[in-house]
């Protein structure tokens, strides 16, 4: 029997809970899920036999170190600033480890600790990172063994709400960590390569410079520039590809708006602010605007943004209440953690809400002395606010891994991500069968 450690049971891991469940038996598994609410863990264990839920505080050395010793596997589900605790005593403890969150630097200096103990630490292997390395890795390794020459990769993905729940104007609703939606594009200047040269956004700018994506069957799209998208090369391989560029994805109109909070400075995180918990929504927008005694605030930021009276992003915040006399009642707080608590009253999703993942790459290549365009999608779309697309695109690439390094299909040491053949064929081929899989498509080249 193999044991299993799940640490974590919030709200991303309802697909891969499911997963461990249902392959349980057949694989031989014994699963415990930890988390600091018991209940929460034991509502995802139900009955079954199989796996247990327990009351577990990361920050306890000694609950920690008893419960990583007892497993073959532990899969750490904790916010990524949270894992390396857990990893190093994986390490230390001869156990593997599957997390579903970018490789930090910390991580990556376990590699030879890792490679000498014969233990496969996985990251990375969630959806974005994971289905995105996978999916553009399967592309370009046909590219390559073509003999085809990469003139260019751009990549999107986004979690918006689906068509059929989407009821405001924003066309969008939280579908992942509303925290990581606020701060999104302000942890430094966005990097990426376009027609052979380097180019740069600040924060500034991030929300401003965008590009339409058409998805057949979905509509149209508006990208903007994530995080640094130079990252990637060694990665994948694209050293010398004059162009590269990853973005996030959102629905058209939702950009100009965003770019309200990002240039008034409600988004900012670094300090905080006074008295708000007796400050209204309507004061805290005017807090950041010009003082003038007899305009209203509504009319300050118009003049400050050059909106117009009526226009879609004025109704995009009116919408959102931003202007109203409602007491934020929160204190000792950062303007961006008042913006989040504005926005999750309105973009929190209904219990039978669906939300859906969108993934967009779009491969430029010369092959045969001709340039050619791929373009590979993927659309999935949640059940319900549990079983959403989200959790479903992050747990099973999860599970899949778990049992690909628990049954010996995946047993090289080492820090590592799912960019091998090896690794990314096998995962992709079980996600299509639960729905879960990419159109592909060739059209003319266009360039960036």
């Amino acid at each position: 029997m193999k044991k299993i450690f799940l640490i974590g049971a919030g709200r991303s891991t309802s697909a891969l809970i499911q997963y461990l469940l249902k392959n349980a038996a057949e694989q031989d598994w014994q699963i415990t899920i930890g988390d600091r609410d018991l209940e929460l863990a034991q509502s995802k264990v139900g009955t079954s036999a199989r796996a247990q839920a327990i009351h577990f505080d990361v920050n306890n050395e000694m609950q920690r170190l008893n419960e990583i010793s007892k497993a073959d596997l532990v899969i750490s589900m904790l916010p990524a600033r949270m894992h390396l605790s857990v990893a190093k005593e994986c390490v230390g403890l001869g156990k593997h480890m599957v997390t579903a969150s970018y490789i930090s630097d910390e991580m990556r200096a376990l590699q030879e600790d890792a490679e000498k103990a014969g233990v496969v630490m996985m990251n990375e292997i969630g959806l974005d990172p994971g289905i995105d390395h996978m999916s553009a890795m399967k592309v370009l390794d046909e590219i390559k063994e073509a003999g085809g020459e990469m003139l260019q990769f751009e990549s999107f993905a986004g979690g918006l709400v689906a068509p059929e729940s989407d009821d405001n104007p924003w066309n969008y609703k939280f579908t992942w960590n509303p925290r990581n939606v606020v701060l999104a594009g302000s942890s430094g200047a966005v990097k990426f390569k376009q027609e052979g040269r380097y180019k740069y956004i600040p924060y500034s700018k991030v929300f401003r410079r965008t590009e339409f994506i058409e998805i057949d069957s979905y509509g149209t799209f508006e990208g903007y520039a994530n995080r640094d998208s130079l990252t990637y090369r060694e990665v994948y391989g694209l050293n010398d590809v004059p162009t590269i560029y990853r973005g996030t994805l959102r629905r058209p109109g939702f950009c100009k708006a965003w770019d309200v909070f990002v240039h008034i400075g409600v988004t900012d995180d670094t300090y905080i602010l006074e008295g708000t918990e007796d400050m209204t929504y309507r004061q805290f927008m005017n807090s950041f605007l010009a003082y003038n005694p007899s305009d209203s605030v509504e009319l300050k930021l118009m003049h400050y943004m050059r909106l117009e009276q009526g226009s879609e992003v004025m109704e995009k915040l009116k919408w959102l209440g931003v202007f109203e006399d409602t007491k934020i009642g929160l204190k000792d707080v950062t303007p961006a953690q008042v913006l989040q608590h504005i926005l999750e009253k309105k973009w929190t999703m209904s219990p039978d809400d669906k939300d859906m993942i969108v993934m967009y790459h779009k491969f430029g290549y010369r092959l045969n002395g001709e340039s050619k365009q791929r373009v590979s999608s993927m659309v999935v779309k949640g059940d319900d606010s549990i079983y959403t697309a989200m959790a479903k695109t992050v747990g099973l690439p999860v599970g899949i891994a778990t049992k690909m390094i628990l049954n010996g299909t995946i047993s090289s040491p080492g820090v590592m991500m799912p960019i091998s053949k090896e690794i990314y064929g096998p995962v992709l081929e079980e996600l299509e069968s639960y729905g879960i899989a990419f159109q592909e498509k060739e059209t003319a080249y266009q360039g960036y």
